[in-house]
Parts: structure tokens; C-alpha cells; sequence
């Protein structure tokens, strides 16, 4: 954990309600850049909800999220937070990549097209530039070769790669991965675990939700434990994952699979 270095992620009083039910209670959460943080809990607690408050997907209903120093989704005026327009929030989501659970590629679009699209849309590259980096990017993920395979070619594992390399692909500040590895084979699993360990090593700012316990105990530079909305207990993985301080961390411990 590097305290010194700016804070990338800034949330304070996160409140988020579906109609009467309350799926996040005044979550707080500090991210430093360069630092990976795992988000951890049970089923239902809240977890994908606060990724997708932090990149506005969803709207906050108090408190306030922000990244890189800047306010995600509004700007304040006389004390008060106005929305932006869709157009300003849409330049401001472009700088967060997000690695959803089904990988979201788009099924008529080749590996390539589903790389250059938003670099040339969102960043205004050049069809050649955005082809360059898609390249690149291909062998960091491991997949040189498969520009012209379809999604539907390819397996579980090899999508979630390509999904991460289309993230990466507009140069995010912050990447965000929502159970990134729920979706796939077991044995499909580390190829992607492992692209995601290389990009932490980069130095890459994530936040992780999963319930990949080891991979969480040894990339993680924070573990925070969200249970019914609330953050329950925040701090190292030695700590959090071997000798937690809380009784609902130890409850949720206990029942999944953690290598200590």
C-alpha cells in the first residue's frame, strides 16, 4: 500500500437504493494509484453495484464518488452537485475501463474491430494508431493472431482476455473487474488471473470484485470485505484474509476457501 501516492478513487457516504431496498449504506472507499484493491463478500452485498456506481453506470442517491481528483457523473455548484450531461459523463467513463462478468464483446464485430472502436469513437484516434495498440495489446494478453476471430470462435477464457484488451484499449486511468473470472471453466480461470497479475505488476489502478481468495491474498495491496451494503472491515490481505478483526469477516471466511 502506498499511501503518498494520490488518491485515484475517492468515495465518501456512498448510498445507493433499488426502489425501497438499500444495496449500499454509506460506503466509503480510498484507492491509491498504482494500487490493486479486492472487493470481497458474500452474494447480494452490494459488490458490482458500488463497481458501477464508480464508473456511474448507476446514480448515487447521496454521498460522493471521485476519480482522479474530479467528481464522477456531476459538478458542483454553490454547494450543491449538479449531473453532467450524458456527453460529459461519457468522457469521463473513458477514462475508468470495466471488465464485466459475461465479457460484453460484441458478437458481429471481429477481435479487432471490438478493439479499435472505442479508441476511434471515444478517443479520436486514427483507424491505423488504434490498430497499433490493439496489436500490442493482443500479444499482452497472450492472443497475437486472432484479429480477424469472431467472440463465438473463441473460448470463455479467450474472451475475457479480449475484453480486458478492449479496457485497456482506451487508456484508462482506473480499471474495474466485476467477478471477472465467475463466468468460465475452471481451467480457464488462470489464463485470465494471470493477464490481470501482470497488470497489477505494471502498476495498473484496479479495483477487483471476486471470490478468488488467492488471487486477492497475493495481488491485493487492500481487501475490503462489503457485507449487506457496508464496508465491514478494510485493510491488508494478511490481515483480512488470515487474521481478520471482524466477526462477519470471519463468518464469511469460513465458508469459502482461502489458502493461508
Amino acid at each position: 500500500m502506498n499511501e503518498t501516492a494520490p488518491l485515484m478513487v475517492r468515495a465518501r457516504g456512498v448510498v445507493k437504493n433499488f426502489g425501497a431496498v438499500p444495496v449500499l449504506r454509506g460506503v466509503d472507499l480510498d484507492v491509491h494509484a498504482g494500487e490493486v484493491t479486492c472487493v470481497i463478500g458474500p452474494s447480494g452485498s452490494g459488490k458490482s453495484t458500488l463497481l458501477r456506481c464508480l464508473n456511474h453506470l448507476e446514480k448515487i442517491d447521496a454521498g460522493e464518488i471521485e476519480i482522479d481528483g474530479r467528481l464522477i457523473g456531476y459538478r458542483r455548484h454553490r454547494g450543491r452537485l449538479h449531473e453532467l450531461k450524458e456527453s460529459a459523463i461519457a468522457r469521463r467513463r473513458a477514462e475508468i475501463g470495466m471488465v464485466f462478468q459475461g465479457f460484453n464483446l460484441f458478437p458481429h464485430m471481429t477481435v479487432l474491430d471490438n478493439l479499435v472502436e472505442a479508441p476511434i469513437a471515444v478517443r479520436g484516434r486514427s483507424r491505423a494508431d488504434a490498430e497499433r495498440t490493439a496489436a500490442e495489446l493482443l500479444a499482452r494478453v497472450g492472443l497475437t493472431g486472432r484479429e480477424q476471430a469472431y467472440p463465438r470462435q473463441l473460448s470463455g477464457g479467450q474472451q475475457q482476455r479480449i475484453a480486458i484488451a478492449r479496457a485497456l484499449a482506451v487508456e484508462p486511468k482506473l480499471m474495474l473487474f466485476d467477478e471477472p473470472t465467475s463466468a468460465l471453466d475452471p481451467e480457464l480461470v488462470g489464463e485470465v488471473l494471470a493477464v490481470m497479475r501482470d497488470l497489477a505488476a505494471s502498476g495498473m489502478t484496479m479495483v477487483v470484485v471476486t471470490h478468488e481468495m488467492s488471487f486477492a491474498k497475493q495481488v491485493a495491496d487492500t481487501v475490503v470485505l462489503l457485507d449487506d451494503g457496508e464496508v465491514v472491515e478494510s485493510g491488508p490481505p494478511q490481515r483480512v484474509l488470515v487474521d481478520p478483526e471482524q466477526p462477519r469477516t470471519r463468518a464469511f471466511l469460513s465458508r469459502v476457501q482461502v489458502d493461508r
